[in-house]
């Protein structure tokens, strides 16, 4: 899987569980340091999960 489609996964599977957990944030980090760049693929997905957050839909789930 290419990291591309590793970000949008993740993205994916915060937008359906309705929740971004730190594994979740934690994986989106550490592929976004990999690569050392963003696309505009990821950018958007991202830029929907934000929104997502903003609006109230998804829930940010702390670690402790």
């Amino acid at each position: 899987m290419s990291a591309s489609n590793m970000i949008r996964k993740l993205v994916e599977k915060a937008l359906y569980f309705k929740c971004l957990t730190p594994e979740i944030e934690n994986a989106i980090n550490t592929e976004l340091t990999r690569l050392g760049y963003i696309s505009d693929v990821d950018y958007e997905a991202l830029e929907l999960l934000m929104e997502e957050m903003d609006a109230g839909r998804i829930r940010l789930i702390s670690s402790h």
